[in-house]
């Protein structure tokens, strides 16, 4: 509430303030002398238009008043990997317009540091011991009396306020400058309205020098890429908003503050949610992108109203709607929650993206891109499930059905970032209990042990999504809202998020990505066997007939590693860490390092993974690829090859292996089984786990001989990845020394032997940097391109 009273004081004075100011000298002529035949834009902030010179011209009648500047990326490049997609939103900066003499200035508030207080010298006290930024500046061209001024914005607006060339430059296509010939104010997305103002550009980057391939890829000539930048001029909410406290077991995303007035007994820093101002009256509405073509747009509408049920259930059963966008609308006006349908050279990220008001957490506008090739991948992974294509017989209804049900998801699961909320990655352990997780598609085997993908992904909202929406959208007091966790906790319902999930040594047995049910463990076995039975029915039926045999590898690539994002959820079991985000008092479970016998079936389960009979594919299989036909290029979704045209057998298999071993031999997993082995000694220690591996891939000369073989080539080729990964662990300095020298005592059993792989060890120890990780890298499996956390 000290911050509410704040704010409403701050803009009370402000406005009086500028009021008070003398008219300033400097000008020559009236505003409207100077715009006479110009074209006047009535809104928030005037604007004219001078069509003979192409300048936009702004008149600034408020002065010291605070307001929202917002820049967004309505045309984009379309390339995943460079990243600068249609709809895409800058920052959300707060600022005023002031003046000084004949100059107008575009300032940036520092909202990081405030002092929450009605004292004046203390709010100038913290004011001015950190910078404040200034945008833009420009002289007066004419000025009226009433204290409205009229300044050259053309440039302001024509300026390359998205970073477009930064962007280009730190993605490695080259260096690009902003061409001002080349480059003009876009009037058919230039509005004005009583409460905002949206001014559009086009903006042509000459390039200097092009060095990368994504841009070549994309651009019509890679040396003009031309975009479209949007910039928001927003009235800033009122002081009505009722801010929610940061809870971190609740998952929403928030502000943080130093609030310098706070007493020396409670934190200084600050922490609110961020959400969506709702009321009776105002309910929460967005608009789909009118872009999205059928059946993907009823799928697009059915996914983001699922959120309709956690706000009835949280008391507001009107809360929430969606509807199609209206055909005059811009769905860069702020006034607009969007979900767009975003087109690009290769399957990516989709986003859930807001306008925030920095001041309070309040979500001013929700923006959702969604990528179209997504559901592209979906499609292929059923494809390589269920060899659908018989000739003769009419294509199977049921990939489709699971792509548009996983594109449900997806609209739901980037509307839910939009809400507020971040990625909940332990959900999928608790019966589907959030789309905010990442899910895989569930695929099981029917009666006759053929895949089968009808219950690929959940339909509707899940337990946890009602928690949490309740959390940040009921209307209730502070101890009824921690009521709402609490009786979520003792269901076991809690939340766990990307720093818990996404990197590959992290510990938590139950928090992944792409993975499915309550043990990880369990769930790999299971999928193996899914897995086993795709690729003994894997054949010409996996593509369409007419297509050229070597686009089977396309297939192939999904269902051969089906299991990758499950072996990593087991390799989080080893080493595995159990806890919470605990407060004091809370009652949850304290962290619990997972018990001895479930590390070493995770440990089994893994080394299963490795057995030649898991690695190799059959001799059916790789006679049906040929090399690929002309105009159908190898790419990076493809197992990479040291055969040159013709397929390599033992690419998957060394894939495959560097996958799992290198989660296994991770520097953080390896430090905590030297320590949690010190802790308790019931518990595998890192030679253990090491020394099964090795039993697994190396040390079986007798079993590997007998195999012969493309098996016996394989369990070398996984031997020869286990060597290499040893290597990089008792090389890395961010692991344990214990963990290091462990690694080195085995490389030197190793080394014990003769030849190719002494050599290697022998080299490695003269110069650790000639020997690289494995070549074999896993094809992408996630969207491909810079997004990492939508």
């Amino acid at each position: 509430m000290a911050l509410q009273h704040e704010m409403g004081r701050i803009l009370a004075v402000a406005a009086l303030a500028a009021a008070a100011l003398p008219a300033q000298s400097g000008a020559t002529t009236s505003i409207s002398h100077k715009t006479a035949g110009m074209r006047r834009i009535a809104g928030y902030f005037p604007l004219y238009w001078d069509a003979q010179t192409g300048k936009l011209w702004l008149e600034v009648d408020k002065f010291e008043q605070e307001f929202l500047y917002v820049v967004g990326l309505p045309a984009g490049i379309g390339s995943n990997d460079i990243g600068l997609d249609r709809g895409q939103l800058g920052p959300s900066r707060i600022v005023r317009f002031e003046r000084s003499g004949n100059k107008v200035l575009l300032v940036q508030r520092n909202y990081g540091f405030r002092a929450v207080t009605d004292n004046a010298d203390e709010r100038r006290a913290v004011e001015e011991a950190f910078a404040q930024s200034v945008l833009w500046g420009s002289e007066v061209a004419a000025e009226d009396d009433s204290r409205r001024v009229l300044v050259d914005a053309t440039a302001f607006f024509l300026r390359d306020a998205h970073d477009v060339a930064g962007t280009l430059q730190r993605r490695h296509q080259g260096k690009f400058r902003p061409d001002p010939a080349r480059s003009a104010i876009y009037l058919p997305r230039t509005r004005n309205f009583p409460d905002n103002t949206e001014v559009e550009a086009t903006l042509t980057f000459a390039a200097d020098e092009v060095n990368g391939q994504w841009i070549r890829e994309v651009a019509p000539s890679a040396d003009a890429v031309t975009v479209r930048q949007h910039h928001s001029f927003v009235q800033l909410p009122d002081a009505s908003y009722q801010l929610r406290a940061f809870d971190p077991r609740a998952g929403y995303y928030g502000i943080a503050y130093m609030d310098y007035a706070t007493p020396i007994a409670e934190p200084i820093v600050k922490r609110y949610l961020a959400r969506h101002r709702i009321t009776r009256e105002d309910p929460i509405v967005y608009y789909l992108d009118r872009g999205a073509p059928e059946p993907i747009r009823s799928a697009l509408l059915d996914g983001a109203r699922w959120w309709s049920a956690a706000f009835a259930a949280a008391g507001w059963p009107n809360g929430f709607r969606v509807e199609m966008m209206p055909e005059d609308a811009d769905p860069m006006d702020v006034r607009y929650n969007v979900i767009q349908w975003v087109h690009r050279s290769t399957r990516g990220w989709s986003y859930g993206a807001s306008v925030t008001d920095p001041r309070t957490g309040e979500i001013i506008q929700g923006r959702v891109t969604l990528g179209s090739l997504r559901v592209r991948q979906d499609f292929l992974i059923a494809e390589g499930l269920l060899a659908p294509y018989e000739e003769g017989k009419p294509r199977s209804q049921e990939m489709e059905k699971m792509a548009l049900q996983r594109l449900r998801q997806l609209a739901a699961h980037e509307v839910g970032h939009t809400l507020g909320l971040m990625h909940n990655y332990v959900s999928s352990a608790q019966g589907r209990a959030s789309v905010m997780d990442y899910p895989h598609p569930m695929a099981a085997l029917t009666a006759s042990g053929a895949p089968d993908l009808k219950d690929a992904y959940a339909n509707g909202i899940g337990e946890w999504d009602k928690v949490a929406i309740a959390y940040g959208y009921q209307e209730a007091v502070p101890t009824a809202l921690t009521a709402i966790l609490d009786a979520a906790h003792k269901r076991g319902l809690y939340f766990l998020t990307d720093d818990d999930a996404r990197p590959e040594g992290s510990a938590h047995p139950q928090t992944h990505l792409w993975d499915n049910g309550a043990n990880a463990v369990d769930e790999l076995k299971r999928i193996m066997q899914v897995r086993r039975r795709a690729l003994d029915r894997f054949g010409e039926k996996n593509i369409r007939v007419g297509a050229p045999l070597a686009t089977l590898e396309e297939a192939l690539v999904p269902t051969y590693l089906m299991h990758r994002y499950q072996a990593e959820a087991v390799a989080k079991v080893v080493g595995g860490l159990d806890y919470r985000y605990n407060l004091r008092g809370d009652g949850q479970k304290l962290p619990g390092i997972v018990p001895a016998a479930e590390q070493r079936r995770a440990l089994a389960a893994l080394l299963d993974t490795l057995n030649p009979e898991a690695l190799v594919l059959p001799e059916r299989i790789l006679r049906l690829i040929p090399p690929r036909p002309a105009g159908y290029d190898r790419t990076r979704e493809m197992f990479r090859s040291r055969t040159g045209l013709t397929f390599d057998a033992l690419a998957p298999v060394e894939a495959a292996a560097n996958l799992v071993i290198g989660l296994l031999l991770h520097p953080e997993r390896a430090s905590r089984l030297v320590q949690y082995h010190a802790r308790d000694a019931s518990l595998p220690s890192l030679d253990e786990v090491i020394g099964k591996l090795l039993n697994a891939v190396w040390f079986s000369p007798g079993r590997a001989a007998a195999e012969g073989g493309l098996a016996h080539e394989a369990r070398r080729a996984a031997g020869y990845v286990a060597l290499q990964r040893l290597m990089a662990l008792a090389g890395n300095e961010s692991a344990s020394s214990p963990a290091r020298e462990t690694a080195s005592a085995h490389l030197r059993k190793i080394e014990a032997g003769a030849g190719f792989a002494k050599e290697l060890i022998e080299r490695w120890r003269r110069d650790p940097k000639s020997i690289a990780l494995p070549a074999a890298e896993v094809p992408p499996g996630q969207p491909i391109g810079c997004g990492e956390l939508f």
